[in-house]
Parts: C-alpha cells; sequence; structure tokens
C-alpha cells in the first residue's frame, strides 16, 4: 500500500537481488549492449522453449523487427485484434502496410478465430470488409493474448496455412503462460508460432523497466531482428570491443531497438523468479475470485481448462443491466476509495485516428465495442495483500449494493 493508503494500479516487485544485480553492472564499467543481454536472450529463450531469442527495448520494438523479418511491405494487410494497445497496429502502419481489425471472443477477449477466418477469405477474395478499400491477400496476422490468456494459437495457425499467413504472437501480457489442444500436452508461449514477442515493462509479469524480445526458432529471423535492433550494423559494440573484429559494415538501415545490460541485469533476476511471480499472482486471482463470484453484477473473468494463463490482469466486467451506474462512474467511485484501477483497452476502432483514417464504426466490431465498455481493471500483483485484496473486493460489493438496479441507496 502507498503511504497515502491507496492501493495503486500496479507495485513493481523488484527486491534487494535485482538491486545488487544492476548495481554490479553500473560499478563494471560496461552499461550498454554486452554480456548481460546475450546471457538474458539465452536463459529466456532456454525458460520458454525457443531456440532464439533477441532481448530490445521494448514490445513494440519486437514486433516492428517481427514484421521486418516476415517481410511485410508498403500496401499489405495484416490482421490485428480489435481490442489491443496502441502497439499492436501502429507497427504495421511503420510499413505504410494496412492493419485490418478483426472482433474478438467474448469469452477470453482474444481475437476470434472465426471472424479472423473471415477476414482473410475477404481479404483473399476480393470482398468488402471494413477499413479495407483495396482487398489483397492478407500477409500476416498478430494474435495478442489478452490478460496473460493465450489465444487460439491452434485456430489462428490453421487460418494462417490455409491463408498463407505469417504468425506473429503479441504475448506483452503473457510471461509465462501455456496452452494445450484437448488432452493434449501442455506448450509454453514462445514455442506456438514462427516468432512470438514479449514486453517486460514496468507492470508485466516481469520487468527491466522498459524492455522488450522477439523468440523464434528460425536463425535467420533472429540473426535479421538482431541486426536490424542495432542500425543494421554487421558487429555490435561489445563484439567490436570484446576481442572481435573492430570494424562493421552497415548491411541495411536498421534501427536502434537494443537493450542495455543495466536493463538486461534485472530482468535475468525477474526471470528466474517468474513461476514464483506467476504463483503469487495466481494467489491474488483466486482471492479475488471467491470474494466476488457470488456478486450478481459483476462478472469474474473466465480462464479455459486448457490454458495456464499469467494472470497479468483481472479484467472484472460489469453487469451494466444490473447496475444504476456506469462503468466510468464505478471506476471513478473506486478511486475515491483508495482503489486505483484502469481499463484495458478502448478499442482501437474507437480511436479518432482508425475510426477516421478507416471509416469504422462500433457496429463492424460488436463484442471488442460492447466489451470495452464494461471492462474494469482491478490491481493485481504478488505484493498485493491479503488485506489489501479484501479492500478492493470490499470496495466492488459495496458500490455493486449501493448501486443494483431496483435497491440503489444514497
Amino acid at each position: 500500500m502507498t503511504g497515502d493508503g491507496n492501493i495503486p494500479i500496479h507495485r513493481p516487485d523488484v527486491g534487494d537481488e535485482e538491486i545488487a544485480a544492476v548495481t554490479a553492472v553500473l560499478r563494471s564499467g560496461w552499461l550498454t549492449t554486452g554480456p548481460e543481454c546475450h546471457a538474458f536472450e539465452e536463459e529466456l529463450a532456454a525458460f520458454v522453449g525457443a531456440r532464439h531469442a533477441v532481448v530490445v527495448n521494448s514490445c513494440t520494438a519486437a514486433l516492428h523487427l517481427g514484421l521486418d523479418a516476415v517481410g511485410v511491405r508498403r500496401g499489405d494487410h495484416v490482421l490485428v485484434p480489435a481490442l489491443t494497445f496502441a502497439a499492436t497496429a501502429e507497427v504495421v502502419a511503420y510499413f505504410g502496410a494496412i492493419p485490418v481489425l478483426v472482433d474478438v471472443e467474448p469469452r477470453t477477449l482474444c481475437i476470434d478465430a472465426g471472424a479472423a477466418s473471415h477476414a482473410a477469405a475477404m481479404l483473399a477474395g476480393g470482398g468488402p470488409y471494413p477499413g479495407v478499400r483495396a482487398p489483397s491477400p492478407g500477409k500476416a496476422i498478430l494474435p495478442v493474448h489478452y490478460g496473460g490468456q493465450m489465444a487460439d494459437v491452434d485456430g489462428v495457425a490453421e487460418i494462417a496455412r490455409h491463408h498463407g499467413l505469417r504468425v506473429i504472437e503479441d504475448a506483452a501480457h503473457a510471461l509465462p503462460s501455456w496452452t494445450r489442444a484437448p488432452r493434449g500436452p501442455w506448450r509454453s508461449v514462445g514455442t506456438t508460432s514462427e516468432i512470438t514477442c514479449f514486453s517486460f515493462y514496468a507492470t508485466k509479469t516481469i520487468t527491466t523497466g522498459e524492455g522488450g524480445a522477439l523468440v523464434t526458432d528460425d536463425a535467420a529471423i533472429a540473426d535479421r531482428a538482431r541486426r536490424m535492433s542495432l542500425h543494421g550494423l554487421s558487429n555490435d559494440a561489445w563484439k567490436r570491443n570484446a576481442g572481435g573484429r573492430w570494424d562493421y559494415e552497415i548491411l541495411d538501415t536498421g534501427y536502434k531497438y537494443n537493450l542495455t545490460d543495466v536493463a538486461a541485469a534485472l530482468g535475468r533476476v525477474q526471470l528466474r523468479k517468474a513461476n514464483a511471480l506467476l504463483e503469487a499472482r495466481r494467489r491474488v486471482a483466486e482471492r479475488y475470485d471467491a470474494l466476488l463470484a457470488a456478486v450478481d453484477e459483476v462478472e469474474i473473468p473466465t480462464v479455459d481448462d486448457d490454458r495456464r494463463p499469467s494472470y497479468h490482469l483481472y479484467p472484472l466486467r460489469l453487469r451494466r443491466a444490473r447496475l444504476g451506474i456506469d462503468r466510468d462512474g464505478f471506476i471513478e467511485a473506486l478511486r475515491e476509495r483508495g482503489v486505483g484501477v484502469s481499463v484495458h483497452w478502448r478499442p482501437l476502432h474507437l480511436h479518432p485516428y482508425y475510426r477516421d483514417t478507416f471509416g469504422l464504426r462500433p457496429e463492424h466490431f460488436p463484442v471488442a465495442s460492447a466489451e470495452w465498455r464494461r471492462l474494469v481493471s482491478l490491481p493485481i500483483y504478488p505484493s498485493l495483500g491479503d488485506e489489501e485484496i479484501e479492500r478492493v473486493a470490499g470496495a466492488v460489493r459495496d458500490l455493486c449494493r449501493r448501486h443494483a438496479r431496483g435497491r440503489l441507496r444514497a
């Protein structure tokens, strides 16, 4: 809890081990991309079960590099869920490509495989689709693992095979997470598609402050992403200064996306704690479930039997027909009670840029349009104490009691 008695929406779980690791780097004389980054890459790849990892300064950078590696170019179409953060679609626009929005599943809020199949078919067949003025076959699809529960990766893979799409998973919320086919083996995030991208932003399940990574089994993709992450150079500074060749060549016009050793040192410690941090988040989610399951005015999150999520978010949904207060009023009332909350997210087609540029309307994506208006993300993080969980749930219950239709109270 903060000193003013409020419960923040997030509190990073950083301790003495992380501080010691960062301090050691600061004393080492080498602060930017170097041995800590290379070690972090090896450890991250091993953790998820991929062959290669490339650490960069954000998940946005990782997504951009992934699209570059699969050859997205101007005029290409890339399928993106309508309910996602700005980065998932804006990286498509970086190339002059067109983000093709797709509605989400009502249960998981992940991309709807049926809607994605329809969108891909419309693109391939030249039929009309919202926001698409000049149909052509799609190039890629970017499923997002909303809140840390993995999307239907098998459904997405089937669509990709049928329509020739490359798959790049936006797993900003999802380390660690697992999925499986019915009665099949569990598969880790990072192993279910050609490319997976992670975020290590301050609020994520493990953090480097700012940071991200791309993982893949394809050595050519990893090499391309690593080279493009640092100006398209053939040889990075650490290799040049650690006994390698002093010279380098510019092989392509790349970007400045490299991670620092300071950040990587923090990330390495966090990665070692990842499973313990997950269990702490699960504890919070299960306690919320127990405290809120019987409250008729809200819906608690659903976890499918074939998913093991990271519990990055706890997205509560209001049953608006049963409440005499709207979502925004509900949020304001929680904040007045000292509970930090948020919303993940306003769908892309309801933002002015996408609405006006592509002529999109709420009815084009009815699930995303309806669900975001009743979403409230409650605090969920490892250091959230039992008394704080009780206080958050108690505030939700009290508001529901006060504003339940038919028994409104002052």
